[in-house]
């Protein structure tokens, strides 16, 4: 039995999230489905990481267990029917039979897009937030995030996580253009993470709230003193990290 390995991007507008919810069009769904057609039997995979509806990947994994040779075209031929809305970018043998897309992941990066000024072609594609933020309290929120490893504060509830604590290796805002971007790499995130913590960012960077407000939230450890009203459109799961050598591309 080998175990194969599909990178995938995917619109998120057009899924109902990526993991499998029984019949609900989702990314997982699709794949599972177009595997299934290919190779004539049920095939059901295994996600790197899950993303909520309208959350948009650059990357993200699937993998799959079968005991034959795949044919060198399954890529081509998945792309020929899955939806518009998906691709698969690459194909590739896991080095070890018990390699696990979500739990040999070592690193995962997540960016969040918002533009201020009304552009048509970025609909459904980054935030439209045509409101002043203050540069430099985001600036300094993004520093305090690297302070901590806590986040349950950040946290959907019923997340069912073991753990609350993540190990943030980057975190920062950037100019892009007409856009600002925020982005954040983790050893892992939980569920609405990084929009709690874009949201939270800006409700301070708005004035309506302290540095200070921004550390008491962290620690409280209550998804009751953060805010997640940013919408899923603008975030982008961008890269996922394995060790060397787990990974061989077909």
């Amino acid at each position: 039995m080998t175990r194969y390995v599909l990178e995938v991007m995917y619109d998120g507008t057009c899924f109902h999230g990526s993991q499998i919810q029984g019949i609900t069009p989702t990314v997982q769904l699709n794949i599972n489905n177009a595997l299934s057609t290919l190779l004539r039997t049920p095939i059901q995979t295994i996600g790197a990481s899950r993303t909520d509806e309208g959350v948009h990947a650059l990357c993200n994994y699937y993998h799959f267990d079968w005991e034959d040779e795949l044919d060198m075209d399954l890529r081509y031929k998945c792309n020929a029917i899955l939806p518009h809305g998906v691709a698969v970018k690459k194909l590739y043998i896991a080095t070890n039979p018990e390699f696990n897309t979500r739990f040999d992941a070592i690193r995962r990066q997540y960016r969040y897009r918002i533009y201020a000024k009304k552009n048509p072609f970025l609909h459904n594609r980054a935030l439209f937030y045509p409101f002043t933020l203050q540069q430099d309290i985001l600036d300094k929120a993004a520093q305090i995030i690297k302070e901590y490893e806590q986040f349950e504060s950040f946290s959907k509830r019923n997340a069912q996580s073991k753990t609350f604590n993540c190990t943030i290796h980057e975190s920062y805002w950037e100019k892009a253009g007409e856009e600002l971007h925020y982005v954040v790499e983790a050893n892992r995130f939980l569920r609405g993470m990084v929009r709690g913590l874009v949201a939270t960012q800006i409700h301070a960077a708005r004035g309506k709230s302290t540095l200070d407000d921004f550390r008491k939230i962290i620690e409280a450890r209550d998804c009751t003193k953060a805010w997640f009203d940013v919408a899923g459109h603008g975030l982008y799961l961008e890269k996922i990290v394995y060790p060397e050598g787990m990974l061989k591309e077909i």
